[in-house]
């Protein structure tokens, strides 16, 4: 179709990256497409925090679950919402609303995957770390986050030493509904993306997992996940009204 959605329908996430550094014009570029996303209200409700330390990217590691390329991709970023920036600017400001952490999630991830995406298109590779949540208190010090401000997800950028497979989406049509939501699943379309899903994890390297998507669903959210967080948000001064 055009470059730009052809970049965007090859996405894959990278894992494994060579030793070279990312340019400084290269992670500028980035930051310029991250700081273009879309923004509520023009809040512009996010940050980036750059971790270079490569004592903090170690305990990064440790924190995210023992994630290597946390600590050898080229670079890696903490992407934040972000009011504390809001607070120092109009220090009257009722803060601490359920829609302010919205605002602030959504604002940070459009900038992220602009990132990526700009990241991409300079030949990058890169992978979303939502283990950056299983120890948020503990993100917060070592990264000297102040209150109004919470670490969403990491992202390792890099230039890439592996080339895996596209990883199948849902049909469109289980997806996209017109008009109003289409309540009843679509069985059939599921079982066709379910046996795609299954072949994919047999084919793919090293792969362990042999599962549908149907059964991957059902093992993620069979439990609670990362119970601590309503606490966490509480104590860094969101959700509290």
């Amino acid at each position: 179709m055009n470059p730009t959605l052809d970049l965007i329908h090859n996405h894959k996430s990278i894992r494994k990256f060579t030793g070279q550094p990312i340019a400084p014009e290269q992670l500028d570029a980035i930051f310029q497409a991250a700081q273009a996303a879309s923004s509520s209200s023009f809040l512009q409700a996010g940050s980036v925090i750059r971790v270079t330390d490569q004592a903090k990217r170690a305990k990064l590691v440790e924190l995210t679950g023992g994630q290597p390329w946390v600590g050898s991709a080229a670079e890696f970023l903490v992407w934040c919402a972000d009011f504390h920036r809001h607070q120092q600017v109009a220090p009257e400001a009722k803060l601490g609303y359920t829609e302010q952490l919205l605002i602030g999630a959504i604002d940070t991830a459009l900038m992220a995957e602009n990132a990526l995406v700009a990241a991409e298109s300079l030949g990058l590779g890169g992978v979303f770390i939502g283990g950056i949540r299983n120890h948020p208190d503990e993100v917060v010090k070592l990264l000297g986050l102040p209150r109004q401000v919470i670490p969403l997800f990491g992202m390792c950028l890099g230039h890439p030493d592996q080339a895996p497979s596209l990883r199948p989406r849902l049909p469109q049509a289980l997806v996209v509904h017109e008009n109003s939501y289409q309540q009843e699943l679509d069985r059939a379309l599921l079982a066709k993306y379910d046996e795609q899903v299954r072949r994919y994890y047999q084919t793919r390297p090293g792969s362990a997992k042999v599962m549908t998507w149907s059964e991957q669903v059902a093992a993620t959210l069979k439990k609670e996940s990362r119970p601590h967080i309503r606490a966490f948000l509480e104590s860094q001064g969101f959700i509290q009204k």
